[in-house]
């Protein structure tokens, strides 16, 4: 498997690790507390979960959000032949994405949030840079 294919199999793992925060409370939840299953039901507002657990579905969403694009970006790459021009940046992605969920995990003051930016536009940045690679 090349770098960038690694990359972004690591970026989905990374996803689906933040998830079990959230998921992990609501189970526990339900099984201890009593809670209703159905409580966390989309559009409806919701009781308010604990900070960590909130900021780690937010974390999660975040990911998401970016996933397609890096993953498409890293597909062209691959099926195009020019995987080699982009596999130095795609672990920079993941890293930066890695670095943008643990700063969102850890709070959200006004200092922790430009923290965050700057690690999302690393990402963006990195982006652009794997497209006008593979232009």
């Amino acid at each position: 498997m090349t770098p960038s294919l690694t990359a972004v199999a690591l970026f989905a793992g990374w996803a689906l690790l933040l998830v079990f925060i959230p998921v992990g409370y609501r189970v526990v939840a339900v099984l201890t507390q009593g809670k209703a299953a159905n409580s966390w039901t989309r559009g409806r507002q919701q009781e308010s979960e604990p900070g960590l657990v909130e900021r780690a579905g937010h974390a999660h969403l975040n990911t998401l959000e970016n996933l397609p694009v890096f993953a498409a970006l890293v597909l062209a790459g691959v099926a195009s032949g020019q995987g080699a021009a982009i596999d130095a940046l795609a672990p920079w992605v993941l890293y930066a994405r890695m670095a943008q969920s643990v700063v969102h995990l850890i709070g959200v003051n006004h200092w922790l949030v430009l923290v965050r930016a700057g690690f999302f536009a690393a990402q963006l940045i990195l982006f652009l840079v794997m497209l006008f690679r593979l232009l």
